[in-house]
């Protein structure tokens, strides 16, 4: 959506853009996400989170049924635009990944405990009174949490923004391959090419069950599909002041954003900045993931992030390095899931039982655990593992913050061995 902001902003007429100005709400943020926060190790670049929200409030309490009470998170992506302005990077985070989800703000005086679910709770967590920057701010600290980077800015735009953008376009052309009839997602459409509007866009981008593998991964890539398309429309449509401004007014009526960004003039330098990114090098990804039944057999509802690819493709963002996306999708063809790692896990610490609760949290993750003991005390947590376990005793160190794999060749054949130093806290085990 910031690429398409940039088209025509600057030469519309004062009051026009104050009119544009004063639709964009403001999210008091940072001062609700505290100290402890992942550091900017590329200065210069950026990371946006951008949330597609499907609060039940207003002009959409008629979606969802009456299930809904709190605002939801439909779609969340991370948008990272580098130092150099030269590519850009949309990572979708799949609303059923399991992840941490850490202590939060409930907005009724009350703070949840860290606990582990799909990652879209979080939104509706700090969002349970409705406000916006309680959301926001759960949602970020729980993104930063997973991914190790800093988000630096926010926006939302809800259901009636996106129909509104859409519909000043005249409507996106869409190829299903099937006929798609979706009563969830109030959708009937035949199967070839054709232009959708209004509540078939919507329900185009939002359907699920009835396309495809019904996963979210399967929607996620029809969104990231339609929103090229969108970008692609926009630029080449929106010539007329009149275009201009209904697309404009229904993009910015439906948007909040941190503070900073809150105002036309930052918007349009953050749409700037994405301006000269060539079409081959603005990357739509979906972090690897797996079902998460693979590690935990009773859990056909939800997917886990597959490491190291996931890992790698946050530390290469972090580090504003350009992914390539088909060496991504490569390496992940073939998951190594957790449940096929063998965890002996050791007590370095000194504190009695820090073993066993690292060891429930593993197998909590997925893994097999198949021992626990005692070390000599340690302030590092390492890992190490025989000759041939390289790759296991990868994904377990991507699983567990701030450690490295060594080899050692006096380690028992088919394990891998996590030794807990004082420096890992069991909370921290992804």
């Amino acid at each position: 959506m910031c690429s398409v902001l940039v088209l025509g902003v600057a030469g519309v007429g004062a009051w026009v853009y104050q009119d544009l100005n004063d639709n964009i709400s403001g999210a008091d943020v940072d001062s609700k996400l505290g100290g402890d926060r992942p550091e900017n190790l590329s200065p210069g670049s950026k990371n946006i989170l951008i949330v597609g929200s499907d609060s039940r409030a207003g002009a959409n309490a008629k979606y969802g049924g009456k299930k809904f009470t709190t605002m939801q998170s439909d779609t969340l992506m991370v948008l990272h635009i580098p130092a150099n302005h030269e590519w850009a990077t949309v990572v979708s985070l799949p609303r059923d990944s399991w992840v941490e989800i850490p202590s939060c703000e409930t907005g009724k005086g009350t703070t949840s405990d860290p606990h582990h679910f799909k990652i879209n709770e979080a939104f509706a967590l700090g969002g349970a009174t409705g406000e916006i920057a309680d959301a926001a701010a759960c949602t970020i600290k729980t993104v930063e949490a997973n991914t190790g980077l800093r988000m630096d800015h926010f926006m939302s735009i809800d259901f009636q923004g996106f129909k509104g953008m859409v519909n000043a376009l005249g409507g996106i052309e869409v190829c299903p391959e099937e006929a798609i009839h979706d009563d969830k997602a109030d959708l009937d459409l035949e199967a070839g090419c054709q232009t959708v509007k209004d509540e078939d866009a919507l329900g185009y981008v939002r359907a699920r069950y009835s396309v495809g593998d019904g996963s979210d991964t399967g929607r996620i890539g029809r969104q990231q599909e339609f929103m090229q398309a969108l970008a692609e429309k926009a630029q080449s449509k929106l010539t007329s002041p009149n275009d201009l401004y209904g697309f404009l007014r229904s993009a910015t009526k439906s948007l909040t954003t941190d503070e900073d960004l809150a105002g036309i003039r930052p918007l349009y330098g953050l749409a700037s900045e994405l301006k000269g990114v060539p079409r081959d090098r603005l990357t739509f990804l979906t972090v690897p993931n797996y079902p998460r039944e693979a590690d935990v057999p009773t859990d056909r509802a939800n997917i886990v992030w597959r490491y190291p690819q996931a890992a790698d493709l946050f530390t290469s963002l972090a580090k504003d390095k350009e992914v390539d996306k088909k060496r991504l999708e490569a390496g992940a063809a073939n998951p190594l899931y957790a449940s096929s790692v063998r965890v002996r896990v050791l007590n370095g610490t000194g504190v009695s039982g820090r073993a066993a609760a690292v060891a429930e949290e593993l197998r909590k993750a997925g893994f097999t655990v198949v021992g626990t003991g005692n070390a000599d005390q340690t302030s590092r947590t390492t890992v190490t593992h025989p000759q041939g376990l390289e790759k296991e005793a990868a994904v377990l160190t991507s699983r567990v913050p701030g450690t490295r794999a060594g080899q050692d060749t006096g380690e028992a054949p088919g394990t891998v061995t996590l030794v807990v130093g004082t420096d890992l806290d069991p909370d921290d085990i992804r």
